[in-house]
Order: structure tokens, then sequence, then C-alpha cells
């Protein structure tokens, strides 16, 4: 027998998007209340009898009261039980919204700090978790092994970091996750997508947070669609279609900045967020002003960087009787002796690097 499972985590709801300023973070924080609401019916529509939550729900302890009441409501009266295990951002406490609101009965949080299970004979499976209770945790899966059965799925819902034995949020060992006897642990904190990962009979995986907050979160964010039987595991990301971070770097150079950067912006680029980097050597700067301008309503939100360079001749002193004009008709030679464009563009650096430390100025180029 097989159980479908819904295992989404970091959503981070009431984030503060700062950098936004106040009008666009408060219409985020509405829109991220609205993919929460996507998770019953994800569930539905795709026949989950179990929807793993793996932490992280609220991005504080201080969610808005709305945010708890929505978070304490949006599963009532849906098929599939749910399962919460609270992270560092959303521990429990006695002054959580988990210890102050009330949640439907098909509703588990696990509130301490070491493994516990339910059981869910209905599906002969059992769902083992843990919650923070405070900003760190030690190592909760360290030493554990379910006590199994040939005709049962052991599952596992938890947030932690696989691989780093030095954090401070539950630290996982890939041995530890093999020898758990967990059929699939279902886990959260880490804020990229992983795949499906197996160590020895163990199916494991992070979703990643649900939507980017900053362009550390770039790219398409979803839940997993997992499929789960003695033995075996299938995996599927489902991307939720909010709004994404995307970093665009155009080159202006020997064109029109407003007329390049147009021409890269993917079709749906109103709907996101971008950081613009503008690059090439230019006859003078881009006007980032006019260029704001001309993108207002094009993009959700920009961040504009400019990293051109003022076009100079790079050999003009080659003649000169100098260290400098040594320097360059040095590498002026093996210029023109470069067979690829690839040697000719490190040598073009390397005059630009020479002639920055022979005039005690600085190169500036990209991170």
């Amino acid at each position: 027998m097989s159980i479908r499972i819904l295992h989404a985590a970091d959503l981070h709801l009431d984030s503060p998007f700062e950098a936004l300023g106040a009008r666009l973070a408060a219409r985020r924080r509405e829109e991220q209340r609205s993919l929460l609401l996507k998770l019953p019916e994800l569930a539905a529509k795709h026949g989950a009898q179990l929807i793993l939550l793996s932490g992280d729900l609220l991005d504080s302890d201080s969610a808005y009261p709305e945010t708890a009441r929505l978070l304490s409501e949006v599963f009532e009266g849906c098929g599939a039980r749910v399962f919460l295990s609270p992270g560092n951002h959303d521990y429990y406490s006695k002054n959580s919204p988990y210890a102050r609101l009330r949640f439907p009965e098909n509703v588990h949080i696990f509130t301490e700090p070491r493994l516990t299970f339910v059981d869910v004979p209905e599906l002969n499976a059992r769902v083992w978790g843990a919650g923070f209770t405070d900003r760190r945790c030690g190592a909760l899966l360290r030493g554990f092994h379910a006590d199994r059965r040939v005709d049962r799925l052991e599952l596992l819902c938890l947030h932690g970091e696989v691989g780093n034995p030095a954090s401070a949020y539950d630290p996982i060992a890939i041995d530890e996750l093999a020898m758990s006897g967990i059929d699939y642990a279902a886990l959260g904190h880490i804020h990229q997508y992983s795949g499906l990962q197996r160590a020895g009979n163990t199916f494991y995986a992070w979703p990643g947070c649900i939507e980017g907050r900053g362009f550390d979160e770039c790219g398409e964010k979803g839940v997993i669609l997992a499929e789960v039987e003695p033995g075996n595991a299938k995996a599927a990301f489902l991307p939720l279609g909010g709004r994404r971070y995307e970093r665009l770097t155009v080159n202006v150079e020997r064109q029109d900045p407003i007329e390049a950067v147009l021409a890269a912006l993917p079709e749906d680029s109103a709907r996101h967020i971008f950081r613009l980097i503008l690059t090439g050597e230019c006859d003078r700067a881009p006007s980032l002003p006019n260029l704001r301008r001309a993108l207002e309503g094009k993009v959700f939100a920009l961040d504009l960087r400019d990293e051109t360079r003022i076009r100079a001749d790079l050999w003009a002193h080659a003649g000169e009787d100098t260290l400098r004009g040594l320097f360059l008709r040095s590498l002026k030679q093996q210029l023109d002796a470069a067979e690829d464009s690839e040697t000719r563009a490190r040598i073009e650096q390397a005059a630009r690097w020479g002639l920055a430390a022979l005039s005690r100025d600085e190169e500036v180029f990209p991170l």
C-alpha cells in the first residue's frame, strides 16, 4: 500500500520584506497567506492523504493576529491529516500561536524536542516528529531507530540541517538517516529544493521555501508531492506560481541601455522582482533614473546595479618610454599572438589590473 504526501516547509509567513518598502511589503505578506490557502487545495487535487509541514511556517514568534488565525483555521475540513513540526523561526512555546490557538482535530503539532510518533492506523503508518522549543536545537535524530514492522510505513516530519555537524539547528547526519528505520523523512530548513535523496533504505527530501524572499532565494518555489510505499518512494516538485526573485545581467555595450534591458526581460517580468546588473564598456555611464522610469510597471520591484566601465583605449600609452609603456608593449605582443578570444580577454583584463596598480587606482569588477 502506498501513501501520498504533500510536503511543505519554510513558508516564513509575515516576513518583513524590508527592502520593498511598506506598501509592497504589506502586499507580499498578503500574497504569502494566499499561498498557505493553496495547501489544502493541492492536497485535495492530488489525493494526498497526509500533509507534512516541516517547520518555519511563521517567520517569527510575533505573527500578525490574522496570520495566526488563518494558520489555525486553514486545514479545517481538509480530508488529509496534517502534521506540523515547529522550527527555529516558529519554535513552540507557551506564547506561540501553536499553544494559544485551537487547531482542528486533523492537525497534530509536535511540541517536544524529542521524537515521538502518532499512529495512523487507517494508512498503516506512523508519523514521527519533534519540535524546536527555542531558536536553537540539538541533534534530534541521533541514536534514533524506529521499531519497524514489516507491513507498516514509518514517516518523519522534522526541521533540521543535513550534513552540517556544527549546525545549531538540529544537525542531521546522513548515516543517522540511513540507520533511522524511516521510509520517508520530510525535512525543512534549507530553502532550495533538494530533489529526492536516499540514505540506506531511507528516502528524504526538503522542498525549499514556498516562495523566495530575497536574491539568495531565486527561481521557482513550491512543495513536494511524494508517494511512499515499502522500499520505494517517488517525489514530484509542484511549483506554486508565486512571485520570483531573479537576477538578470544585461550587457549594454554599444546598445541603448533601455532597449537592451527591455529586450532581455522575460514575458512575465511584471510579476517578479529583479536584480538588474548592467555590464559592458560604455562611452558614458547609463542613466539609472531614466532606466527606472522606463521599467515602471514592467517589473514588480527592482534592484538596479551599474557595473559598466567607461570605455578607454588600453593601449594608448604603449609607445611611452616608461614602466607603463614597457608593461603595455609586452602585453600587446601577447595579445597580437593570442589564438582565441578567451586568451585575449584574459590579457585585456591583466592590462586593466596592471594599469590600475600602476595608477594606484582600483579596477572594479563583479564579485
